[in-house]
């Protein structure tokens, strides 16, 4: 397989025709390389379409139409190089377009932030049901941790009547942020604030706040693969247990919540760090159609006994 892999990606570009082709040969190239996904894909096939659909600036979500179109040699040798480079560096695909796609949306991304990918995004477009009965009834959402601000943009959309204040410790995450607010036009609905947390948020009380955190224990921190060891590790460190920032989150929340207020909050793969950290707790644990255990939800009275 080196002997095959040490021409390309010149030679694939000569030999293959279609995209199908690229396709197929990209697949191959991925697995023999031990690629990791989960920022944005979670498989080989996948990964290639959406490298090869968006590098030729072809809708992503439009693959049957041109799966055996045969491209320019020029086309063919762009793509080659692209597949190549996403084995070569271990990028993301994300940051090798600077965009990234959640629920149909697109958010522009670099390697100062965190690629979207958090399935609290699935229950924004769903307006929260059946947690929230009236989705104007939300007057004030915070998002904590905002990065992209991806989660903001989509609490401001499907809650058109909130005002959505959308934290971050990074100055530069929150320049990404801005340029996706402005994207959406949503200047006057969502406020960038660059805080730590809660330290420098003006004193009020929010319906509902929404928290994508660190909380990557250390041993998985440093078992990360190569592709995530791109992202922000601010973004991702949790302590020992992945729970350092969310006790501070869970501490604080009851002061910014109000009466009758929830917060919805993602721990991925630490549901058991999680319930060891907080026995006392009983949250409703939400699924979505790619996590389970993997998002709770606690009301302020909960938080607060």
């Amino acid at each position: 397989m080196a002997r095959v892999t040490a021409a390309l990606p010149e030679q694939a570009a000569q030999e293959l025709q279609t995209l199908r082709d690229i396709l197929r040969w990209a697949v191959t190239l991925f697995n023999t390389h031990g690629l990791q996904f989960g920022q944005g894909t979670d498989n080989a096939w996948d990964e290639a379409v959406y490298l090869a659909l968006a590098g030729l600036s072809l809708p992503i979500d439009s693959l049957t139409p041109f799966l055996d179109a045969r491209l320019t040699l020029d086309e063919r040798k762009q793509l080659c190089h692209l597949m190549q480079q996403r084995v070569e560096q271990r990028l993301p695909a994300a940051y090798l377009f600077g965009e990234a796609w959640l629920q149909g949306y697109r958010f522009r991304v670099s390697p100062d932030c965190i690629i979207p990918r958090s399935p609290i995004a699935e229950l924004l477009v769903e307006q929260l049901q059946p947690w929230v009965d009236d989705p104007s009834r939300p007057q004030a959402i915070l998002d904590l941790c905002t990065g992209s601000g991806c989660l903001a943009i989509l609490a401001a959309l499907y809650f058109p009547q909130a005002q959505v204040d959308a934290v971050d410790i990074s100055p530069a995450a929150l320049k990404i942020a801005h340029r996706n607010v402005s994207d959406y036009s949503l200047e006057q609905q969502v406020h960038l604030i660059e805080s730590n947390l809660f330290d420098q948020i003006p004193s009020r009380r929010y319906d509902i706040i929404i928290c994508n955190p660190p909380y990557v224990n250390a041993q998985s921190m440093a078992q990360l693969p190569d592709e995530f060891l791109h992202e922000p590790a601010l973004a991702l460190a949790g302590g020992t247990d992945g729970m350092d920032y969310v006790r501070r989150i869970l501490t604080a929340a009851p002061n910014y919540l109000a009466d009758g207020g929830f917060i919805i909050l993602e721990v991925g793969n630490e549901y058991a760090n999680f319930v060891q950290a907080f026995p006392q707790l009983e949250p409703t644990w939400l699924s979505t159609a790619a996590a389970d255990e993997q998002i709770l939800l606690l009301y302020k009275e909960q938080l607060s006994l």
